[in-house]
């Protein structure tokens, strides 16, 4: 079998169609999507209508969730954005996806870690420094046994890890190859603008994996980011780096 991992598109709609478009070459039997779907000063609205129209297997992020647990008030500048554009028919949408999934009971999906999409299951902070966490420290963060493969998001990095024995697969983020968090304040950058994606092939009982980098429009992205207000992403979206003020 052939999976698809995407993740973390953040309302990229440029690097979304990008990454569609080259899934074909591959021809995966199954796409799935670890949320964070909308989330940015980007199209929204236009994401979340392509995403409505596959047949993705989808859970939500933290950003989905806080989409529909808070008041806009309340929301972050990159919710508050998407928000403002999202219909009826989105929020519905949002709403019917699990925090978790289990595939073939050996495939564990999930955004951050199994039981908080806020929570990094791969990286620790320390400082400003972001480090990997060891194999026993990420096997403590799976509550399930039996699972064999674990498909993680939310940091944005593109990572495989075996931890005890647990294949542990962030694919990276289709739509924004850095970001700078305030809680703590660390920052997470990939170093180029791709729209990043993974192809797993399960061949017996082992994994061919495949991290796939995709050129996109990322200028008109930036530009758009910048005509928002959002120098922040301008900058994350051209370079794949932060700003750093």
């Amino acid at each position: 079998m052939r999976l698809a991992v995407i993740a973390d598109i953040h309302g990229n709609l440029r690097a979304l169609e990008a990454v569609q478009t080259d899934l074909h070459r591959h021809a995966p039997d199954l796409v799935l999507n670890l949320g964070d779907h909308l989330s940015g000063p980007l199209q929204a609205a236009g994401a979340a209508d392509l995403l409505m129209q596959s047949n993705y297997l989808s859970i939500r992020g933290n950003h989905d969730r806080q989409l529909l647990d808070r008041s806009p008030e309340k929301m972050g500048p990159s919710d508050r954005a998407a928000f403002a554009q999202l219909t009826g028919a989105h929020k519905e949408w949002l709403g019917s996806l699990p925090a978790t999934r289990v595939l073939d009971e050996r495939i564990l999906l999930c955004h951050g870690t199994p039981l908080d999409d806020l929570q990094y299951l791969l990286e620790e902070i320390h400082g400003t420094e972001t480090r990997l966490r060891s194999a026993e420290q990420i096997r403590m963060r799976l509550p399930d046994p039996s699972v064999s493969l674990v498909l993680c998001a939310h940091s944005h990095l593109p990572r495989v890890v075996n931890a005890g024995g647990v294949t542990v697969l962030n694919p990276g983020s289709v739509g924004l190859q850095a970001y700078d968090a305030t809680q703590p304040v660390h920052y997470m950058e990939t170093g180029s603008p791709h729209a990043r994606y993974a192809v797993v092939d399960r061949e017996g009982r082992g994994l061919k994996i495949n991290f796939i980098a995709v050129e996109y429009d990322w200028e008109a992205a930036s530009q758009e980011a910048a005509a928002a207000g959002r120098t922040d992403w301008a900058c994350a979206l051209a370079t794949g780096y932060a700003l750093r003020t």
